[in-house]
């Protein structure tokens, strides 16, 4: 590729894109950052029956951060992990932003498009604002 030193690999469910995420960083011999961005909740809490449901929104993105470490060791890489809440193209652009990146990876599926992995908009969002180059992944 082009000599990179640090990755950011923005995942939403995907296994598929985090491997090729830590191919490609393995290959440039770089540091990798994986981000998983959860979104606020914004409904109306006495509906839910949940006290708090910022802590089962959190439980669960330790779940895929678990996950994601059981990935990156069973390929044999070292990542750093952050988990952002907000709008998903600002978390990714912010952690990429304050991580120092030279590249973003993000995923797309082929059934869906870009919308199928990350929702409306979010990969065009970091395409025109990524303080660096973004790859997106298709296929998966």
């Amino acid at each position: 590729m082009k000599g990179y030193r640090k990755i950011l690999i923005a995942v939403n469910g995907s296994k598929d894109v985090l491997k090729e995420g830590i191919k490609i960083a393995q290959d440039e011999g770089c540091w990798v950052t994986v981000v998983k961005v959860i979104p606020p909740y914004e409904g109306e809490l006495n509906l839910t029956g949940i006290k708090d449901i910022e802590d089962v929104l959190m439980s669960r993105a330790k779940g895929v951060i678990s996950d994601i470490k059981d990935v990156a060791r069973s390929e044999g890489a070292l990542i750093k992990t952050r988990v952002e809440t907000g709008e998903a193209s600002k978390g990714i652009i912010e952690a990429a932003e304050e991580e120092g990146c030279d590249l973003i990876i993000l995923g797309a599926s082929r059934k869906k498009g870009l919308r199928r992995l990350f929702g409306d908009n979010v990969v065009r969002k970091v395409i025109d604002h990524a303080p660096c180059p973004v790859l997106v992944v298709k296929g998966y």
